[in-house]
């Protein structure tokens, strides 16, 4: 797929923890309580300058944090490690997405000055001080707000990405017309895939619930105009292939992050071609997680410890992993070894991750 020297992007999930609990998120269970399969993982200073020697650091263009579990804000030494990475390479683009609420002022400003104009945060807020909550829940506006308005005004350059949902969708010009007035750069308002499933039936709502289980919100669909470009898009491939398991098993990848010489690395320390072949390792609707056919490559690969990027990401490349990968997609079908979750997110005809920004 690509060799370490190949790489220019590091995407970084610092950690496992979130003090949201959003109900679209793997990290638990509809909002409810915690994935039982994770364990809150996170990675320290330490470990990722075990990973990231000084030579490697000057190699890359960019380095990111987000991931699929945590939140950047609630790792203990986010800041350090950004700090780490601007002392080895003074052009580095750096940024993370965030929910925002979190953190206080001078924080903030230590991160905008670490940024400064080689940098960005893109604050993940979906909504206003009446409606962000719905999907984001426990977080609290006022730390949102002012997260937003202490990282701007010491500097820093942001962005507000704004999902949509049925009950949002009335506030995207206010929102918008708040971004414009704090300081952002853009506002970027998102057609959100959280709706599109593999199965035939549409999925039109999304049943949020707290920590004892009680129903809070029943997410919906936003108006047709507002919905994933992808949505209408399934229907045309389930027509021509017969299913989207059909499609899968035929349709040519190409890959985003070997394009990109992007390297994902997990909160546990694991090194991944992305998020998406991460993000199969723990789904919490199963019993055993090890279900998942992604686990069939880590496993040839020395299961975990084999990819362990603390133990230095030379030995990782060793493996073989990323290759391997690769060499799945010319399998005849997924039952035959090809990557399912490659064909879902790299597949060349349908693509509800790019549509989202349309």
């Amino acid at each position: 797929m690509y060799r370490l020297k190949d790489i220019k992007t590091i995407h970084l999930e610092i950690t496992q923890k979130c003090q949201a609990a959003c109900p679209m998120c793997d990290r638990n269970m509809n909002g409810g309580d915690d994935n039982p399969h994770i364990d809150l993982s996170e990675l320290t200073l330490e470990d990722c300058i075990k990973i990231f020697p000084p030579y490697i650091i000057k190699q890359l263009k960019t380095m990111f944090m987000c991931g699929n579990l945590g939140d950047p804000i609630i790792a203990r030494d986010t800041l350090e490690i950004f700090e780490y990475f601007r002392h080895h390479n003074s052009d580095i683009w750096l940024s993370m997405n965030t929910n925002g609420g979190a953190r206080d002022s001078e924080w903030w400003r230590k991160l905008a000055k670490t940024f400064g104009q080689k940098g960005a945060v893109i604050f993940s807020v979906d909504g206003l001080s009446d409606t962000n909550h719905k999907y984001r829940q426990n977080v609290d506006w006022n730390a949102v707000e002012n997260s937003m308005r202490s990282f701007i005004l010491a500097g820093g350059r942001a962005r507000w990405d704004f999902l949509i949902f049925e009950h949002n969708e009335h506030q995207i010009e206010q929102a918008k017309k708040l971004s414009k007035e704090i300081g952002f750069e853009s506002f970027q308002t998102k057609k959100t895939a959280r709706f599109v499933t593999s199965k035939t039936d549409p999925k039109n709502t999304h049943q949020a619930v707290n920590k004892k289980g009680e129903a809070t919100t029943a997410l919906k669909k936003p108006t047709k105009q507002y919905q994933n470009p992808a949505l209408v898009k399934q229907n045309q491939i389930i027509e021509k292939y017969g299913s989207m398991d059909s499609y899968y098993d035929v349709v040519p990848i190409k890959c985003k992050v070997k394009e990109e010489g992007s390297l994902f690395i997990t909160a546990e320390g694991l090194a991944m071609p992305c998020c998406w072949t991460a993000g199969r390792m723990y789904k919490w609707w199963h019993k055993n997680p090890r279900v998942e056919q992604i686990w069939r490559f880590i496993e040839k690969s020395g299961d975990k410890a084999g990819i362990d990027a603390r133990q230095g990401l030379e030995k990782v490349f060793e493996t073989g992993i990323f290759d391997a990968i690769e060499s799945s997609w010319t399998k005849n079908d997924c039952s035959a070894g090809k990557l399912k979750v490659c064909s879902m997110k790299c597949g060349i005809e349908w693509d509800p991750f790019r549509e989202q920004f349309e």
